[in-house]
């Protein structure tokens, strides 16, 4: 899993066809810790294996599945990428909970001003509004954000200086497609309501049985 704190912004350097996918390479800043084949980094927003490392860069494969669901595949070469490492059990969750399986696309609807932030808004389809709450949290090429404001057909973050200086998200124009993951713990919830017919099954008998003095 990943936090949504980007940890290295980098930069697509090769683009080849692989089978039905594509093979990529990502130059970068180089982490404290060097990447090994097999382990796993977000790019984007996708949680994609390392299948090479060479100085400054990693080699990944991008499968067609994760080609029609995300905004890579249309990534020229040049274009700059989140990434960040899988989190490891012992580090600190500071962001919210990223498996960095992308649910669907967005596109960038406006930019605006609120003091010293500037205001994202997306748009996208309704099942993916749906999981979406104001105040809650989604994941933007792999970025962690709180929902400022939900509407109709799309909805609105803050970026902070800080999210602005250090992720790619300033680099998006009215009309570009991101990649959007809503909150792990909201689709459990609405697959758990979902489920249930007829109300939450939840009686007075119910609450006596779990020990619930009633």
């Amino acid at each position: 899993m990943f936090t949504g704190l980007v940890q290295k912004v980098g930069a697509l350097a090769a683009k080849k066809k692989r089978a039905a996918g594509l093979s990529l390479v990502i130059r970068h800043e180089p982490w404290e810790s060097p990447l090994v084949p097999g382990e796993s980094v977000a790019v984007q927003g996708a949680c994609l294996t390392v299948t090479a490392v060479k100085a400054g860069e990693f080699a990944c494969d991008v499968l067609k599945e994760t080609l029609d669901k995300t905004s890579i595949g249309p990534l020229g070469l040049g274009a700059t990428v989140n990434l960040e490492r899988a989190l490891r059990a012992d580090e600190r969750l500071g962001g919210h909970i990223v498996t960095g399986h992308v649910d669907g696309l967005g596109t960038v609807a406006a930019w605006t001003k609120a003091g010293a932030d500037r205001v994202l808004e997306v748009s996208c389809d309704t099942l993916l509004l749906e999981g979406i709450v104001p105040k809650g949290s989604v994941a933007i090429d792999g970025v962690s954000l709180t929902v400022a404001e939900l509407r109709p057909a799309s909805f609105t973050v803050h970026l902070i200086p800080h999210t602005l200086a250090g992720t790619s998200l300033p680099n998006l124009r009215p009309g570009m497609r991101v990649n959007l993951e809503t909150d792990i713990i909201g689709k459990y919830v609405r697959r758990y309501m979902s489920g249930m017919k007829g109300g939450s099954g939840i009686t007075a008998d119910t609450l006596r049985a779990a020990g619930f003095g009633i």
